[in-house]
């Protein structure tokens, strides 16, 4: 394999350029073009042939914008006769589309899976995907990281003797046990119902909260309507405080706002896989350029990534 070549679409470039910045090496340009019939045309301003391409674009809004422009970027490093084509993806959007829980309804995540393979995908490096069988509709090897180690470095600095972790369903139940685990607190857990995008209802929380400071753990948060649910209930059991943290801060429609408008949330955490909200007195964001700048060279390299960001 010969030299690594890294470039970005436009959905998130600071970060694309902080990745590069860590790896020491250049973020090549990318040029992309509209035409009058709206058609995207993506031009790589590198030499491609016989080297080791990493493509970072993360799927944000506009996320069918940003999925086509790395389609583009994929099919022309395939024809720019690059060695291998790895995806860098920070945030897979559609990975919530996971599973047929309607009639007649699609799966994007298998969909737009097979759409980067067939593009010219050769594997991916992905960041916290929604739900683990997200990495099986790949039919590319895939590096699953996580960013439960930054977020876990960070909470550190804090006391932690009177804390518990708090998922706000059971899909996330396994996350926030490893994460209490790196911590060394309890962890705990809401019984949730999600009846649309934006409402859903937590009937009970399952787990000693009680007086308790609580870190409310979540792989991504939108509009907010599930963490500020869960804030419901556990007002309603006597918690001390609580701290939110999440890996993809998204944050649409004013939701750092509200949730930074509640007294009892301390502090939101999440890290810079998606571009993030304008800094506010309780956001901290957290990096995780070097994480994935160290998986990437390990990737190059041929070395183990799972010995460094294996959760298990």
């Amino acid at each position: 394999m010969r030299d690594i070549t890294v470039f970005s679409g436009s959905a998130h470039p600071e970060l694309a350029e902080e990745i590069c910045a860590h790896l020491g090496t250049p973020l090549h340009p990318v040029q992309i073009n509209r035409f009058a019939n709206d058609v995207l045309e993506v031009q790589l301003q590198a030499n491609c042939r016989e080297r080791d391409v990493f493509l970072i674009q993360p799927l944000v809004p506009p996320t069918q914008e940003h999925l086509v422009e790395l389609l583009l970027m994929l099919d022309a490093a395939r024809g720019a006769s690059a060695a291998r084509i790895t995806v860098v993806l920070p945030h897979y959007a559609y990975a919530r589309s996971d599973k047929k829980d309607a009639p007649r309804i699609s799966i994007g995540a298998r969909l737009v899976a097979d759409l980067m393979v067939a593009a010219g995908a050769s594997r991916v490096l992905a960041m916290t995907l929604h739900s683990p069988q997200v990495h099986g509709f790949f039919s590319v090897p895939v590096d699953h990281l996580h960013a439960l180690r930054e977020l876990a470095a960070h909470f550190r600095q804090y006391d932690l003797s009177n804390t518990v972790v708090v998922s706000p369903d059971l899909g996330n139940a396994k996350e926030a046990a490893h994460f209490a685990r790196l911590l060394g607190t309890g962890v705990a857990m809401g019984a949730k119902q999600r009846f649309s995008d934006d409402r859903v209802v937590i009937s009970s929380v399952i787990g000693q909260v009680e007086g308790k400071d609580v870190i409310v753990l979540d792989d991504e948060i939108a509009k907010g309507s599930t963490v500020i649910e869960l804030l419901d209930r556990l007002r309603e059991r006597g918690v001390r405080s609580v701290r939110v943290a999440c890996t993809h801060g998204l944050f649409s429609g004013g939701a750092v706002e509200r949730l930074g408008s509640l007294p009892e949330v301390r502090e939101i955490v999440c890290t810079n896989t998606v571009p993030p909200p304008k800094p506010g007195d309780k956001l901290t964001v957290l990096s995780i350029a070097p994480a994935l700048a160290e998986a990437m060279r390990r990737i190059h390299d041929g070395e183990s990534v799972s010995a460094l960001f294996s959760t298990s």
